[in-house]
């Protein structure tokens, strides 16, 4: 599956077949979120957050590829991310674009 953050695959031509997405909420354990508090008062990378954060893009992405290969696609298109803060320490990944089809 080709994922594209562009419109349009050069040297080919699409058929656009829909929205695809996918997404998911992720959490660290409350042990992790206290030590991530502490952090937060004497500065740092929050090296647990972002662990947390890749792990979430990339099932977001495996469920919008899953989700675009049930259509029949051959490629992503205008692929973006978008985060939303759920709860203290929880955050929802979606990852969404357009399913084409090379024609």
């Amino acid at each position: 599956m080709i994922l594209a953050t562009t419109d349009k695959i050069n040297g080919k031509e699409l058929e656009t077949l829909g929205l695809v997405k996918g997404s998911t909420v992720q959490t660290v354990n409350a042990i992790r979120d206290i030590g991530a508090g502490l952090k937060g008062l004497v500065g740092g990378e929050l090296v647990k957050y972002n662990e947390m954060m890749g792990n979430a893009r990339a099932l977001a992405t495996k469920r919008m590829v899953e989700d675009a290969e049930a259509m029949g696609a051959d490629a992503i298109i205008g692929l973006r991310y978008t985060t939303s803060s759920i709860m203290q320490g929880a955050a929802e990944v979606l990852a969404y674009g357009t399913a084409v089809k090379f024609v």
